[in-house]
């Protein structure tokens, strides 16, 4: 991937959509942007990327998914001492 260097890559913490927790990722390299989410490892929305490339960002998404969501619980956890 090109300028892989300059991605940029934030997440939400655990969500839940019709009883299923995920976790929303998204990436951004200077105007482009992708939205995915894990565990679906799967990138919905994108602009700027490739076909290759949206198919490396989900490679990736599935090679960190589980890294991710661990770190999305701690998210998680945080927000609820101020609930």
């Amino acid at each position: 991937m090109k300028d892989a260097h300059k991605l940029k890559i934030t997440h939400s913490a655990v969500l839940n959509k019709q009883g299923k927790p995920f976790v929303s990722v998204m990436i951004e390299r200077e105007k482009d942007c992708a939205e995915g989410s894990v565990p679906e490892c799967r990138i919905m929305k994108s602009q700027g990327f490739n076909e290759e490339e949206i198919a490396e960002l989900e490679e990736y998404l599935r090679n960190h998914g589980q890294e991710i969501i661990e770190e999305a619980k701690k998210i998680t956890g945080f927000m609820k001492i101020f609930s």
